[in-house]
Parts: structure tokens; C-alpha cells; sequence
């Protein structure tokens, strides 16, 4: 599969039992054998499943629990939601079971507001950019790296009850909390201090990727 040049729009799809739960536009940073690094700044186009977007929009926690049930049926639907309030650069290397994605302040100075790391499939590349599916279990981690938190441990556990995990997942993710915790530890890759994501900024010269045609087609 192809690599991507700077500036090209790649697109992020979360893909369960062949049917595409999410999609999202991004701009490529940088694509080399290290990792895939795309981001986006507000106004980025997406596709969600419309509970994920009412529970954002209204605060609903019982709206955003509809969403495992969902998935197991194979019945939601896509809505469409407009990246806001932070810009984002995902670091997603190949065969690994997590990416690493660094939030920064869109206002003001643009100053790096957290780190998150997603716990998700190894990507898949396409032609329109990569395909991926998050396993529910999140870390949260402080821009200087001095503390983190798990996150959504019950909603990973109650997807493990329902097969959205399947047990070969969560072993696969079980090596992937240590190699995460470790590479916070020691600061390195994309938590380095030189040459990691913390120290970038969008390029605002860049224009809003927009998702293209077809991009909820699966070949």
C-alpha cells in the first residue's frame, strides 16, 4: 500500500465485522516505518454513530451505553460530526495494538493539553488512509507524563462480556498497557522530548480535510 506525502488527507476508519463505525478526516504530518503521523484542527469532517454524537451534544451517559449494544447487533447509524475544540496528531505505528494521540489547546498559544493513549487493532492501510477499531480502553496521560489514569476500564470489560473484544484482543492489549506504560516511563518515541509529537502545532496554511467520496465503502 501506498505511503502518504505531508499534507495529503488521510482517512481513519474504525471498522467492526465489516461495517465502518467511524470516519474520520485528517492531514498527514509524516508517513515513515516508524509510524503514520496524521492530525486535524477544528472543522475536520467525520462520521460517528449518531448515539456517540447525542451523548457529546446532550451529556447522556444512557445514550452513550446504547452504543455495545449497538455494536453487537450491527445496527447503528452514522451522523455526521465536525472535529472542535482541540487540534490532534495521532502517532500510529504498524502492528501495534495502541496509537498515541497528542491534544493541543486550538485557542490561544496552541500548548499541548494532554496525552491519550487509544488502545485499538494494528492499521490496516488503504488507499484513503488506514483502518483500524478502538477496543474501548483508553489511558489518559499528563502533558509533562508526571501521572496517568486508565480510562473506561468498565466499558473495555463490559465489551469483553458482549464479544466486541474478543480474548486474543484483550491478551493483545494486555502486552499493549506495558509497552505504553514503559514508552511513558521512559519517554521515548512519541513522548520523546526531541522529535516526539508534544512540540508540534498545526500547520494552519494547511486547508480543513474533508472526508471524500466513498469513504464509508469497504473494498
Amino acid at each position: 500500500m501506498r505511503e502518504f506525502r505531508a499534507g495529503e488527507t488521510a482517512v481513519r476508519r474504525d471498522v467492526f465485522r465489516r461495517k465502518v463505525w467511524s470516519a474520520q478526516a485528517l492531514r498527514v504530518v509524516e508517513d515513515t516505518p516508524e509510524a503514520l503521523v496524521p492530525g486535524c484542527a477544528p472543522g475536520a469532517e467525520s462520521l460517528a454513530p449518531t448515539t456517540w454524537i447525542e451523548s457529546l451534544l446532550t451529556g447522556d451517559e444512557t445514550v452513550r451505553l446504547r452504543a455495545l449494544p449497538d455494536l453487537t447487533d450491527g445496527n447503528w447509524q452514522l451522523g455526521q460530526w465536525i472535529w472542535r475544540g482541540t487540534a490532534l496528531l495521532q502517532w500510529v505505528p504498524p502492528g501495534t495494538w495502541f496509537s498515541v494521540n497528542a491534544f493541543f489547546d486550538a485557542d490561544g498559544d496552541g500548548q499541548l493539553s494532554r496525552w491519550y493513549v487509544n488502545f485499538q487493532r494494528p492499521m490496516r492501510r488503504t488507499p484513503l488512509g488506514f483502518d483500524t477499531f478502538d477496543l474501548l480502553l483508553d489511558l489518559v496521560v499528563a502533558p509533562d507524563l508526571s501521572r496517568w489514569d486508565w480510562k473506561d476500564e468498565d466499558e473495555y470489560a463490559h465489551g469483553r462480556r458482549l464479544g466486541v473484544v474478543s480474548e486474543g484482543e484483550h491478551r493483545a492489549v494486555e502486552r499493549a498497557r506495558g509497552e505504553a506504560v514503559a514508552m511513558i516511563e521512559e519517554g521515548v518515541g512519541p513522548f520523546a522530548a526531541e522529535r516526539g509529537l508534544g512540540g508540534w502545532r498545526p500547520e494552519l496554511h494547511w486547508p480543513i480535510p474533508q472526508l471524500p467520496a466513498g469513504a464509508i465503502t469497504l473494498s
